[in-house]
């Protein structure tokens, strides 16, 4: 059922840069993932209580 929603017969799309050849699926999942990391860094935890 998922196979019918995203057409997976055509040959994918590339991006270049130089001598870097990278697919724009894993170029999503690298700026998804560095977006991810900042936002642990940048989110303050929360604290329950007084650290001690």
């Amino acid at each position: 059922m998922l196979g019918a929603l995203v057409d997976l017969s055509h040959p994918g799309h590339y991006l270049h840069w130089g001598f870097i050849q990278l697919s724009v699926a894993n170029f999503v999942v690298i700026v998804l993932m560095i977006v991810v990391f900042v936002a642990a860094v940048a989110i303050p935890f929360r604290s329950g209580g007084r650290h001690r």
